[in-house]
């Protein structure tokens, strides 16, 4: 079957092309880069503007289904090309499916377009979005994006959404603010941890998801695509013992990292640092137990442990020259 990936060179999109060549897919790889990580055969790659739905029609012509995943995410309360590519692009793409006669479109959105600190300590897919104007603006555009495309599956589209948690494990060249945590926590580099934690799933049950998703999904449904509830301070010491670390012996509770957040957030915009900031922090605080039981229902979606998650990051890092066995860091050739 022929299939399309936008965002194909970035850390879903790498593992998602992985599964769908392994499965014996044509794939069209688009994205402005090429990812050197990317199977060497049954892969197509394609420059196409996702904001643009002409340029879009000729990048998915003749392909079955569609996987989107291009996103900008960023922690800033306002920023106007994010919200451009995560709404408009997200409508884009959809309207040039429709379009061409693509079967089905894929949408990878986000645990973040609902709204964590209103679900009332649980969150599924019944729970309110991110609509308040105080929430950053990653997490509003991820909601409207998700709007953008109702109205094409109103059109006739046949697309389902699914909504990953905090998306870690290998294999990641970038690395991601998650994984570049717990590398740092494989160095040994991570003496102390702040407390609360966040729903992590592991990047290859990401891309398991979407494929289920398109096999399985109804049409216009969400799907939660979640992993495990994990305290900060235990995921990064269960990384630091998995490259023979100690790791970190103290934790800081969130009330503490709250009352500092005033002074801390403006100085950190000063050096060009989002780390102590409220809205890095917010889905600590929240900290909901998020529903995946629709997705293992429906899809027959299954996350894998999480220490089999971190054992393999860990794995990948050395391998990946990311990391020695010592815990001495290696740079990569490239942060795709």
């Amino acid at each position: 079957m022929k299939v399309a990936v936008t965002g194909a060179a970035g850390f879903v999109g790498n593992n998602l092309l992985n599964l769908l060549v392994e499965a014996g897919h044509e794939v069209t790889a688009i994205d402005r880069v090429r990812s050197r990580y990317a199977p060497e055969y049954g892969v197509t790659w394609v420059n196409a503007d996702v904001l643009d739905v002409e340029s879009m029609k000729q990048a998915l012509d003749g392909a079955e289904v569609v996987y989107h995943l291009v996103a900008m995410i960023t922690l800033a309360q306002k920023d106007d090309l994010a919200w451009t590519v995560n709404t408009k692009g997200v409508r884009a793409v959809a309207e040039a499916a429709l379009a061409v006669g693509v079967r089905r479109m894929v949408h990878c959105s986000s645990v973040h377009s609902f709204d964590q600190s209103s679900c009332g300590g649980t969150l599924d897919e019944h729970s309110p979005r991110s609509v308040d104007a105080s929430i950053p603006v990653y997490d509003r555009s991820k909601w409207a994006g998700e709007i953008e495309l109702r109205e094409v599956v109103d059109a006739g589209l046949d697309a389902v959404i699914c909504n990953p948690t905090g998306v870690y494990g290998p294999a990641d060249y970038g690395l991601s603010r998650v994984n570049a945590l717990l590398r740092n926590a494989a160095r040994g580099r991570v003496p102390a941890a702040v407390q609360g934690g966040f729903d992590f799933v592991d990047v290859r049950d990401v891309a398991a998801g979407l494929i289920a998703a398109g096999e399985k999904g109804r049409t216009g449904e969400n799907y939660l695509i979640s992993g495990h509830m994990l305290g900060m301070h235990d995921v990064v010491r269960r990384a630091a013992r998995a490259a023979g670390r100690r790791g970190p012996l103290y934790s800081f509770p969130l009330s503490v990292i709250e009352r500092v957040l005033p002074i801390a957030e403006p100085i950190g915009t000063r050096f060009g640092s989002d780390v102590l900031s409220r809205s890095a922090m917010s889905a600590l605080l929240a900290a909901p137990d998020v529903d995946g039981g629709k997705a293992r229902s429906e899809l027959g979606y299954a996350p894998r442990p999480a220490d089999e998650t971190i054992r393999d990051f860990v794995a990948f890092l050395v391998t990946s020259g990311q990391l020695s066995r010592g815990g001495q860091l290696f740079p990569v050739a490239s942060s795709v």
